[in-house]
């Protein structure tokens, strides 16, 4: 998978023995009538797209399609790669590959959040993706995670744009 950008708060040593390794699956998807979800922390005010880490054992994929159903509630259908984007957040010596995908909504129901998502006032959003580029690009962050999250999601979005008016 191509990888899109690497975000950085610092240069890192080059021995990365030292830093937690973290793999997250994402994805753009598109319902019947054109809207993609994107999930709202209501806690700390900002919009960042679904998805979440790979277990053991999973594929991306894999991956992908649990943290789609427990965050959306949907079944979706990978179409293709949108690109990976690597993040060095020096904060927490964490080096994370985010896995980014296109796909489609084929059947939509409820999110099933864990009580930290719940604590956090996550909740779904279904937006168009040129208002979902605008409302993450407008972002202001009140946390450190935040700002890497826009930079990361402002990509893939952006590209999922290109890619889906080919």
């Amino acid at each position: 998978m191509k990888i899109l950008k690497e975000i950085k708060d610092k240069e890192f040593p080059s021995d990365e023995s030292t830093l937690r390794h973290r793999e997250a699956s994402r994805a753009v998807l598109f319902d019947e009538n054109g809207q993609i979800p994107l999930m709202f922390v209501s806690r700390h005010n900002y919009y960042k797209l679904p998805g979440g880490g790979i277990d053991e054992g999973e594929s991306r994929e894999q991956a992908l399609i649990r943290e789609i159903k427990e965050e959306v509630g949907s079944e979706i259908e990978i179409t293709g790669e949108i690109g990976q984007i690597i993040e060095h957040r020096s904060e927490y010596n964490l080096k994370q590959i985010s896995y980014c995908y296109i796909g489609k909504i084929i059947s939509k129901g409820t999110p099933s959040f864990t009580g930290k998502e719940l604590s956090m006032g996550l909740e779904v959003v279904w937006l168009s993706l040129d208002e979902a580029i605008v409302r993450v690009k407008n972002q202001k962050f009140e946390d450190y995670e935040g700002s890497f999250i826009q930079k990361r999601d402002s990509v893939l979005l952006k590209q999922a744009g290109r890619m889906s008016h080919g």
